[in-house]
């Protein structure tokens, strides 16, 4: 490459830099002005910004960036100078004009793409030119100047444009700006930064590996103190008998001894102290540093957003703006990133569903123009965004019908729905309110996208409305994948954490709390069943025993689903610095990446999203492990288990109760079909079972069990109000062991028959 070409390219990259740079302003100042055109302050940014593009364009030899910019600048001029008020028609072409410079800072000096784009430049510097001289007929006579030869050195762009020539980008993925003390601008690679981010996280996690020597360190200073009193005590003792001169001179050097080795151990410990609080400082401060260095404001997101809304609003007819408080949260490069895509979503659906046309607003006392409004904060370590509009909310009963319509419910269960539950169809996949695709909306693709890219961010949405007044969607997310909030468990004998994010609750159920339903486990929770599945079984862990005082239970959230994960102990709340695991890998089946606890034990971070998959996964396949720990009594006895099916919820609870007052562990069914599917999915000592059921009857459930090979060696019990001896036999004809009329029924007769078959409750 010649030195000419070197300067042309380097020329060209500082113009595409500054083209970005100056575009924003324009796009931003010109949705102002359509609002507010008498805005001085807009007018006279995007008149210089217009300049400056021109000056730039013909400093490296774009002739048609300078025929535009210079067209774009006389018609900001004469608004400036009350010559014409600024109209839709002029924003309109003045938006696209920033669009072409924009493209024409991206293309260069490449002539395939420059002819392409010959056609709408030249188009476009006409339609700019006849909407300057309509509004200034003073000029209609003169057409605007010819474009002058590039470079000529007393350009005033230099002397007159307010931003430097080096303009920062503000949405280089691949690239992070920094500034050193005096104001330079550097350039780093993403790569360099991630790496530092990597070392310095380490650096925090190895360093807090000092707390435990601390820790040994005061253990040992105590354990002086001990042996010098124990020292002292046996000087004494001595001093009274009648022990050697050469004993007491080696026993008073030893306590001399001991006494130097408790001073120098003082000083060590106050020294180590001060280091380890230094130490710890300056790695906090290191890795504080390093992330600050990947953070950009919230801004670097909405880039366009706000020309977004308003061009969709104008192409359905509506008048839209995007009001947006919070710009300079700061939010990790990498989640503002994976951001862009849902919020894009988002926004076109208030535009498109929520923000009503002008006339229907204004038949509704509001004004003609419609809202929308997007806050960024910082919360609890999470990035919050609100981004709510003033439209028309969601009409429940139109909803009602497309769920019918897509006969996703009955429609007697549809009615008994709450709006909560009504607005949790919305973030299905493939649903949509939408009879007919359009290039905007009825392809069933949106908010199930916005759901899916922000469980990936290890963050949550929600939405809530008001008919007639307009929606809202809170996203909260973590303000950096660098570091996770976590939950630290212990499953299978090994630390994994669970992020915070997808966590509803942490509870401790007792054996009483869980209850038998079609073959599954369940607890009360809020008014809601919530299902229980073993964590061990689900990463293929063997299970340890767990603490004695309740099960723990974690409680996750995938949609509008809950379930509850048993774990053997809850370690605690950890903020772990993320470490990806190795790309050769692949990925990993309910992991998303690794961390190290402050003792520097490590840990797999669970995949939220990916392990509710595998939970409905084995739901499906109704082999469920039992996941209560109370099969165990001290010093490790088994209690049998029994299961008792009956459709009298009173005979069924007599005879659990009776159970349990015994010993035995007892799981309820309330039918045959009920207790079919507990006894394929769980073990049991004991069958106990009513004839007379809905669904399948005792005679049949028997039958299955006797064919069966797992289970034909299984003892049964029949107790019925059926006492006939044709009964009986009909009982035991079937295979059970035993047969117990409910008419002779008592405590005792129960508990004797199956003392008789299973002997006592532990082995």
């Amino acid at each position: 490459m010649t030195p000419d070409q070197m300067r042309d390219a380097s020329l060209l990259e500082l113009f595409r830099m500054e083209a970005e740079a100056q575009t924003q302003v324009l796009d931003a100042g010109l949705l102002v002005l359509e609002r507010d055109p008498t805005h001085a302050g807009q007018l006279e940014a995007c008149m210089r910004a217009a300049h400056s593009l021109k000056g730039a364009a013909r400093i490296v030899g774009l002739d048609e960036g300078v025929s535009i910019a210079h067209v774009m600048e006389d018609l900001l001029v004469a608004a400036q100078e009350g010559l014409l008020r600024l109209q839709s028609d002029h924003i309109d072409a003045l938006l696209q004009g920033s669009d072409v410079l924009l493209r024409i800072g991206q293309v260069g000096l490449n002539s395939e793409q420059q002819n392409q784009l010959s056609e709408q430049v030249a188009s476009l510097v006409v339609r700019l030119q006849a909407l300057f001289v309509a509004a200034v007929p003073a000029f209609a006579q003169s057409s605007p100047p010819p474009v002058p030869p590039p470079a000529p050195a007393e350009e005033p762009m230099v002397q007159d444009s307010p931003e430097p020539a080096v303009v920062e980008p503000s949405q280089d993925s691949t690239l992070e700006p920094a500034t050193d003390a005096r104001g330079r601008v550097l350039r780093v690679s993403a790569e360099r930064l991630d790496h530092l981010l990597d070392m310095s996280g380490k650096s925090l996690v190895e360093f807090q590996r000092i707390k435990p020597l601390s820790d040994s360190l005061a253990r040992l200073k105590r354990l002086h103190s001990t042996t010098r009193r124990a020292l002292d005590s046996l000087r004494e003792v001595t001093l009274e008998s009648s022990l050697d001169a050469q004993a007491q001179a080696l026993l008073s050097e030893s306590r001399g001894l001991l006494g130097e080795c408790q001073q120098m151990l003082t000083q060590h410990i106050e020294a180590f102290d001060e280091f380890a609080w230094q130490g710890e400082q300056r790695t906090q401060a290191l890795y504080d540093a390093a992330l600050t260095s990947r953070m950009r404001p919230f801004a670097d997101v909405l880039a366009g957003q706000a020309r977004m809304v308003r061009d969709l609003g104008r192409s359905l007819g509506k008048q839209v703006r995007l009001e947006v408080e919070g710009e300079g949260t700061q939010v990790d490069r990498d989640v503002l990133e994976r951001l862009e895509s849902p919020l894009t979503h988002l926004l076109r659906n208030a535009v498109d569903h929520g923000i009503q046309s002008p006339e229907q607003r204004v038949s509704h006392g509001k004004a003609a123009e419609g809202v929308i409004k997007l806050r960024a904060r910082h919360h609890a370590g999470m990035l919050v965004l609100e981004l709510g509009d003033d439209g028309g909310g969601v009409d429940l009963q139109r909803l009602r019908e497309s769920i019918r319509a897509r006969k996703l419910s009955t429609a007697e269960t549809i009615a008994k729905l709450s709006e909560e539950e009504l607005l949790a169809f919305l973030f299905l996949p493939g649903f949509s309110m939408r009879e007919q695709v359009t290039e905007v909306s009825g392809r069933g693709v949106g908010l199930d996208a916005v759901m899916h890219e922000i469980r990936q961010l290890r963050g949550s949405v929600r939405m809530q409305q008001q008919t007639g007044q307009g929606s809202l969607f809170i996203l909260e997310v973590p303000l950096t994948l660098s570091v996770v909030r976590s939950l630290v468990v212990e499953i299978g004998a090994e630390a994994y954490a669970i992020p915070l994010a997808h966590i509803e609750h942490m509870v401790r159920l007792e054996q009483q709390q869980i209850v038998q339903l079609e073959g599954r486990q369940h607890f009360w929770h809020e008014n809601r069943h919530v299902g229980l599945i073993a964590a061990s079984q689900l990463l293929q862990k063997t299970e340890a025993r767990v603490e004695q005082d309740g099960i723990p239970v974690v409680l996750i959230n995938d949609r509008d689903m809950l379930y509850g994960l048993t774990v053997e102990r809850f370690i605690g709340e950890r903020t772990l610095v993320v470490m990806p695991l190795d790309a050769r890998l692949g990925k990993v089946r309910d992991v998303s990446a690794g961390a190290l606890l402050d003792d520097g034990t490590p840990v797999l971070i669970l995949d939220v999203e990916d392990l509710c998959s595998s939970i409905g996964k084995l739901l499906g396949s109704g082999n469920l492990q039992r996941v209560d720990s109370r099969d165990r009594q001290a010093g490790g006895r088994v209690r049998k288990r029994v299961l008792v099916v009956d459709d009298s919820l009173t005979v069924r609870e007599l005879e659990r109760k009776l159970l349990l007052s015994r010993g035995y562990d007892v799981a309820v069914a309330v039918d045959g079909m009920d207790g079919w599917n507990a006894l394929r999915a769980e073990s049991f000592d004991l069958l106990i079972t009513d004839i007379d059921m809905p669904r399948m009857d005792g005679i049949e459930l028997v039958s299955l069990v006797r064919r069966d090979s797992r289970l034909q060696s299984l003892p049964v019990m029949v107790v019925s109000y059926k006492d006939r001896e044709e009964d009986r036999q009909r009982g035991l004809d079937a295979g059970a062991d035993y047969y117990l009329a409910k008419a002779s029924f008592h405590d005792e007769a129960l508990l004797d028959a199956v003392q008789v078959l299973i002997g006592d409750a532990q082995e």
